[in-house]
Formats: C-alpha cells, sequence, structure tokens
C-alpha cells in the first residue's frame, strides 16, 4: 500500500535534485551579510541629537547672512540687473557700478596666495611629520600655529613697508624674462631697462598675494600636518623594508593618504584668501579696471572695496556695498562646496601605493 505514491516521491525528489543548478561559488550565491546593530543609549541619542541640531543651526546661519545680504543688495541689484557682473567702474551715486574689476582682482590675489602657500605649505608639514628630529616637533608645530594667529593687520604692515621694497627686483626680473606671458607683462617697461621707475611694480597684485600667503600658510600646513601624521605606521614601516628611501616612502604612502588633507588645506586658504581685507587694503593701490597683469601697480579686491568706502556711503551706496558682498559670499560658498565634493572623492587613505 503506498508503493507507488511513495515510489514516486522518492522519484520526484531525486529529479528535483539533480536537476537543481549547482552554486558556482559566486558573490550572487551566498547570502546578504547581515550589518549588526547596537542598541543607542541615551547618551548616544542625546550626542546625535547635538550634532543634527548644531548642523542645523550653522545652516540657519548661513541662510540667514545670505538673506540679510540679499534683502539689503535688493535696491542695487534691481537697479542694475544684470551689468552688475560685468561693470569695471564703481559709480554707486549716478547708478554706474559693478564689480567685474574687483572680481577679478580678488580671484587674482587669492590665486597668487595658493600658488606660493600650498608649496610652503605641504613642503613644512612633510617636514614636520617625517624629517624633523621628534624633540624638534613640538617647538615646530608651536611656531606653526603661533604664526596662524597673528593679526592680518601685521602682515599688511610688515608686507607695506617691508616686504614690497624687497620684493621690487624679482617683479623686475619676472618681468624682464617673462613679460612675453600677459599675467607678468608690466604696461610702460621694457625688458632689461635700467631706469624703469620702480613705482611701477609696487602696490600690486603679486605683493598683496605674497602678504596673503604667508597668513594662509600656517593654516594649510596645520590642516596637512594633521593628516600626514595619520599615515599607518605599518605601511610606512613597509615600504621602508621594501628599501625605499624617505622620499620614497612619503611618495608612495604619506602623499597618497594625505591627498583629501592636502585638498582640504588647500581649499580652506582659498577660502580665507578671498576674504582677505585689511592686509589687502594696506597694500594694493585701488583701481577701477580689469587688471590682468599681476606685477603692475594697480589692484582691488571685494572686501578692500567694502572697508574702502563703508564709511562715506549713501544709503543705495551701501546697498551697492552689500550687492558686492553677496558676491563675494556665493563665491566662497562655491568654493568651499566644491572643496567639500572633491575631499569627499579623494578620502584620506583611501587610496595608497605601498
Amino acid at each position: 500500500m503506498g508503493g507507488p505514491h511513495v515510489a514516486a516521491t522518492h522519484h520526484e525528489s531525486d529529479r528535483t535534485d539533480s536537476d537543481r543548478p549547482e552554486s558556482d561559488g559566486s558573490e550572487s550565491d551566498r547570502p546578504a551579510p547581515r550589518r549588526p546593530r547596537a542598541a543607542r543609549g541615551l547618551g548616544d541619542r542625546i550626542f546625535r541629537l547635538q550634532l543634527t541640531a548644531t548642523g542645523v543651526v550653522v545652516l540657519a546661519m548661513m541662510a540667514a547672512v545670505g538673506l540679510f545680504l540679499l534683502l539689503r543688495a535688493a535696491q542695487a541689484l534691481r537697479a542694475t540687473g544684470f551689468s552688475f557682473l560685468t561693470t569695471a567702474e564703481w559709480q554707486p551715486d549716478v547708478h554706474h557700478f559693478g564689480i567685474a574689476a574687483v572680481l577679478t582682482g580678488t580671484v587674482l590675489i587669492a590665486a597668487v596666495a595658493v600658488a606660493l602657500s600650498v608649496p610652503l605649505a605641504v613642503g613644512t608639514a612633510l617636514f614636520i611629520s617625517d624629517v624633523a628630529p621628534r624633540p624638534l616637533r613640538r617647538t615646530l608645530v608651536t611656531m606653526v600655529d603661533l604664526m596662524a594667529a597673528v593679526p592680518s593687520v601685521v602682515y599688511g604692515l610688515w608686507g607695506l613697508f617691508f616686504l614690497q621694497q624687497h620684493v621690487i627686483g624679482l617683479s623686475r626680473w619676472l618681468s624682464d624674462w617673462f613679460g612675453w606671458i600677459p599675467l607678468f607683462t608690466v604696461d610702460g617697461t621694457q625688458p632689461g631697462e635700467p631706469l624703469a621707475s620702480e613705482s611701477v611694480y609696487t602696490a600690486s597684485t603679486f605683493v598683496a598675494g605674497i602678504v596673503v600667503a604667508l597668513m594662509v600658510a600656517p593654516i594649510q600646513c596645520s590642516v596637512m600636518r594633521e593628516v600626514f601624521t595619520q599615515a599607518p605606521a605599518g605601511e610606512r614601516e613597509g615600504a621602508y623594508a621594501l628599501g625605499a628611501t624617505r622620499w620614497g616612502m612619503i611618495r608612495s604612502v604619506v602623499l597618497p593618504y594625505g591627498k583629501g588633507g592636502i585638498i582640504g588645506g588647500t581649499m580652506l586658504g582659498l577660502g580665507r584668501a578671498l576674504g582677505e581685507t585689511i592686509a589687502v587694503y594696506l597694500i594694493i593701490s585701488p583701481v577701477f579696471v580689469i587688471q590682468p597683469h599681476i606685477l603692475q601697480t594697480g589692484s582691488n579686491s571685494v572686501s578692500s572695496l567694502i572697508a574702502l568706502h563703508y564709511g562715506d556711503a549713501s544709503t543705495f551706496g551701501m546697498s551697492a556695498l552689500m550687492a558686492a558682498g553677496l558676491a563675494l559670499f556665493l563665491l566662497t560658498l562655491a568654493v568651499n562646496f566644491t572643496a567639500s565634493s572633491v575631499v569627499a572623492r579623494s578620502r584620506s587613505g583611501a587610496q595608497s601605493e605601498a
């Protein structure tokens, strides 16, 4: 009884087992790993709530600053429209003004500053983290941090009364040998002309960029140094064990690991260079024409424009200054968001050649 039924059942089971495809051991056949979830305690929930609240407050403050500038600048923006971005002159009382010249000067000064400060900051950070003797490192770290705390007016006065006179020779040399590049051209001079007036090289974008570079380099160095010192010791020792020199270890381990720190420190310095006011205001000779020659006297920036005209501005002129401040605020935000996206794609320690 039940024999045929039992046999059929066994036959069906055998056929099913034989027809079932065998697993090839690929990842698609493996069950998805379960992520362990620990129960959050009261302290963890409070800490998470505090972080969330802090982030919301920071975003709200940024939005409030932007909204304030927009409301105060609305009158001037309605009067000029899109020409606010293309006009170089600054005559708000006759409704003829724009930020084309000052925005160009701001970008050029910041570009010169970053071009000079990044190699200095990277070299100093690498020397402190990987070359300097241990007893000397703490002293160097303290000195770099103290340089970051020096007021900007001190840098500005130093650049005005000391650096400017000693950099004229370098500016003349760059103009003589690289004057065929539009960036280094100086109007009214000829290459190798010994009687050229030194006044054409003073109060230039180049001088202001050097001063700002020395201001932002300590901040960049601090960020980069912190990242370089966190490079894994095992990878450092592995590079040495494979016969690498100190520079080979730095090139194959430290620099790839610290890529995100280099980018982050550079963008942090760029953000400060774009908004630097007092040092630039003391050095430059304000002009309201687009000045692409960094060695030639005459430059301008948005922050120095606001500092120069804030005290004697009319109601409409104050609205125009607020519009210039709004443009600088948006430019700084764009730089910071770009930096965040770049750093997120090149996390420190994500790649290493060791």
